[in-house]
């Protein structure tokens, strides 16, 4: 992990690896925009439609972020996560997520983490 500044500003993501109980997987894509200290993204795929989120960036260029989104089951869900970047050895970022729904659906852990790696701009098709 490193201190130097992190721009998210135009990155693609994709989960590589989940906890069972998150919804992103491999198919589901974020697009991350940025200004100043603030983070958003909108992302979708698998078993999310549609979801949203904002972020502020910390020391470190570490993400404290709430989302939220429509499930491909109808339900909507929201959440916390705490996405920590890595830089790769080819200059991608990699995010550690540790991340806690605010609605967990009945009998799920509310809590899990998951791994992003970002994609180029060439490969974003799952």
């Amino acid at each position: 992990m490193s201190d130097a500044p992190v721009s998210y500003d135009g990155r693609r993501f994709r989960p590589v690896e989940t906890t069972p109980n998150g919804e992103a997987s491999g198919e589901t894509l974020f697009e991350y925009r940025q200004e100043g200290d603030t983070v958003w993204a909108t992302y979708r795929g698998g078993a999310v439609t549609l979801g949203t989120l904002v972020a502020r960036v910390e020391a470190g260029g570490a993400l404290d972020m709430r989302y939220a989104h429509a499930a491909a089951d109808g339900a909507m869900r929201t959440g916390v996560c705490r996405s920590v970047p890595e830089t790769l050895p080819d200059g991608r970022l990699r995010l550690h997520e540790t991340w806690r729904w605010t609605d967990p659906p009945d009998g799920v852990e509310a809590a899990g983490t998951s791994i992003v790696e970002e994609v180029a701009a060439d490969r974003v098709a799952p």
